[in-house]
């Protein structure tokens, strides 16, 4: 079982907290001669596999990392153009890291904003006024569950679909959020959230979470 990441939205929308947990790694690594048997192309600022799968390499997977080092979007970790780099047969032969791209803090930001609008088309969308928005998204690789409280924050779980116990551990973030965020002092209300404690004691608690499903009394 695993618990990927949390998110904390405020009630204009924004994305005041976010922690990964734990990503599933499905990276693939491969040498490869000159020419490349793969159709490369630019995508969001992203060099991604736009034709060809073999050996765990899929269509949609991003060049990660050239020759071991890191891949800042479209430019290898010394400035250079992917694309350029990789069409030139004198760089041959290289390795390449495929795998899912990272998501930015910009596009974090965004998907906040935007589940935050999906949750009010949910509460819009029932047939009995008082509805609650979205609870549970279900996908077949990970889950989605939100928890939105009376002042309008939202917690929102990723994880595994067979993980249990996260209607507990919603309860128990906010519980957290309001014993080591609202309690602060230093804290300012719909804010991004920018505390240690809050940090160590939500870590903890998804650790519990992971290993004995619910949260028992007293926990």
């Amino acid at each position: 079982m695993a618990i990927f990441s949390v998110y904390v939205v405020n009630k204009a929308g924004g994305l005041i907290y976010q922690l990964d947990h734990y990503a599933p790694r499905a990276d693939t690594e491969k040498t490869f001669s000159f020419p490349l048997d793969l159709v490369l192309r630019l995508h969001d600022e992203r060099v991604v596999v736009a034709f060809g799968q073999r050996d765990g390499i899929r269509v949609g997977h991003a060049v990660l990392a050239i020759n071991g080092a890191e891949v800042n979007g479209r430019l290898t970790a010394d400035g250079k153009d992917v694309l350029e780099f990789l069409g030139n047969p004198a760089n041959y032969p290289v390795s390449i890291r495929f795998g899912r791209h990272r998501l930015s803090s910009n596009e974090k930001l965004m998907l906040a904003s935007m589940f935050h609008s999906l949750f009010a088309i949910g509460s819009q969308l029932s047939p009995e006024v008082g509805s609650s928005g979205i609870e549970m998204l279900e996908t077949d690789t990970f889950k989605l569950h939100c928890f939105q409280t009376l002042t309008g924050i939202k917690f929102v779980v990723l994880a595994d679909p067979r993980q249990a116990g996260i209607d507990a551990l919603l309860r128990k973030i906010y519980e957290i959020y309001s014993d080591f965020a609202l309690k602060n002092p230093f804290y300012s209300l719909e804010m991004p959230i920018r505390c240690e404690l809050f940090d160590q004691n939500l870590k903890l608690a998804l650790e519990v979470a992971e290993k004995a499903g619910p949260f028992g009394p007293g926990s």
